[in-house]
């Protein structure tokens, strides 16, 4: 077993852990009944990571969601399933009285290999009404949205 298979077996043991203790780390996408694609999101102070990262580390003290990981297969791409994900995960963090969405998304020119497009492009991003707060590299930025509640129809 490589080094790569041990740590996906241990992350989908963890993946298993958290979401039996009833924590959701994210969101599943379908079309037409088959799964296409993934987003994580949750409270910033639940990524640890984020924290250790200079580039990631927190903007100012406002209680706020991160999304940290969109995926959708590569066999889906171009069909609107990444914007589809987003638009979920913003219903949901609203859903969840969550006032403030953040994401540190690629910023480049160029098109980056897939693995590293894991955070989702900053056109994704500012498609779907996130703007640009502080950029600490380059190439990652944070981008943040504002929530309102929903109206009562």
């Amino acid at each position: 077993m490589s080094v790569s298979q041990a740590a996906g077996s241990a992350n989908k043991h963890e993946l298993h852990a958290l979401v039996s203790s009833g924590v959701v780390p994210g969101l599943v996408g379908y079309a037409d009944g088959s799964p296409v694609g993934w987003i994580s999101l949750g409270p910033r102070k639940d990524y640890r990571k984020l924290e250790r990262s200079r580039v990631m580390k927190a903007v100012d003290d406002m209680p706020v969601w991160s999304i940290v990981c969109t995926y959708v297969a590569k066999i889906h791409r171009g069909k609107g399933h990444q914007h589809k994900l987003l638009a979920g995960a913003v219903d949901y963090a609203r859903e969840h009285g969550v006032r403030m969405l953040e994401a540190c998304p690629v910023d480049k020119l160029e098109r980056s290999h897939d693995d590293f497009m894991f955070f989702g492009s900053r056109s994704l991003y500012e498609k779907a009404g996130f703007r640009e707060v502080v950029r600490r590299s380059p190439t990652r930025l944070i981008m943040r949205r504002r929530l309102r509640p929903r109206r009562a129809t």
